[in-house]
């Protein structure tokens, strides 16, 4: 795409978000580093209406690192309840802790420095830079692979993830002024959210329907790769150690070998959830029997 209508079509949707944006939490003007850096962990593979009052429950109990790596990692776990991926919890437990030791418990906005932090990958890196240090740099998640997908390749749906070229394809519409290319990564990320979703796109809502080359193709179905289908919930390890957690997260005490037994019929799917568990480092085996992790 040229570089004038790569500008066009990012100050088009730039404008849009200022009035069609949601008033999600994490996005006022007055929130820390360290509540992005939470917000982003909660909402890897989670839905934000899920995350928003976890994270305001964290927030108000946790507003700094330094008041998370206070307490031990079992609290974290306890806390995340039933957002899921429990291991976020455990990650953004030791990241505090290496925010506390590394930097004074300050949240870094080096890229170099993010990533090194426990559970922090470049997505997560690229979108705290972004959101909480306003840098310059391309953020790519779902939605805004979709958006580029349509509105600039001509195609239904993303080809499979490239870090590579996700990156480059953004970099290429991100405008050159750093608050506009913030505004930018978010607005994206919006518009595949609420109006280029995958299933029903709102095509007549979108503020570059003038300017989507899938629309102009006449919205071709898409013929690629298909993703692989997610395996059921029900019955599956996942929802094992889904239980398992829940008795961990309720109770205060170790719980007994005898305890656990009752909690589901298949005697090996449960004891192969839980070895998964500890493997994980989100559960540990006493004498006593199973807990939390606190350290």
């Amino acid at each position: 795409m040229p570089r004038q209508a790569a500008s066009d079509l990012a100050t088009a949707v730039n404008e849009w978000f200022a009035d069609a944006a949601r008033p999600l939490p994490w996005r006022a003007a007055e929130v820390s580093p360290w509540a992005v850096l939470v917000s982003e962990f909660m909402l890897q593979q989670t839905q934000v209406d899920r995350v928003i009052p976890r994270w305001e429950a964290w927030m108000r109990r946790w507003p700094t690192p330094a008041s998370l790596a206070a307490e031990p990692a079992a609290e974290a776990v306890r806390a995340w309840d039933r957002l899921g991926y429990p291991r976020r919890a455990l990650w953004l437990h030791r990241a505090a802790v290496e925010i506390v030791e590394r930097h004074d418990g300050e949240v870094p906005c080096e890229l170099d420095e993010l990533l090194a932090l426990k559970g922090v990958g470049p997505y997560t890196a690229r979108a705290v830079a972004a959101f909480a240090f306003g840098v310059r740099v391309p953020v790519v998640d779902t939605n805004t692979r979709r958006v580029i997908s349509r509105a600039v390749d001509g195609n239904a749906e993303p080809a499979p993830p490239s870090t590579t070229r996700d990156l480059a394809a953004m970099s290429a519409l991100l405008p050159d002024d750093p608050r506009a290319a913030r505004v930018f990564n978010a607005a994206a990320m919006e518009l595949g959210a609420i109006v280029c979703t995958a299933r029903a796109p709102r095509c007549a809502d979108c503020p570059i329907r003038d300017r989507c080359a899938w629309l102009r193709a006449g919205s071709p179905a898409y013929d690629g790769p298909r993703k692989a289908r997610q395996a059921r919930f029900e019955g599956s390890d996942r929802q094992v150690r889904g239980i398992v957690m829940r008795e961990l997260r309720a109770a205060h005490r170790p719980v007994t070998g005898d305890e656990l037994s009752g909690v589901w019929g298949d005697a090996a799917q449960l004891e192969r959830a839980i070895a998964g568990l500890v493997a994980d480092g989100l559960a540990v085996a006493t004498a006593e029997g199973m807990t939390l992790p606190e350290a």
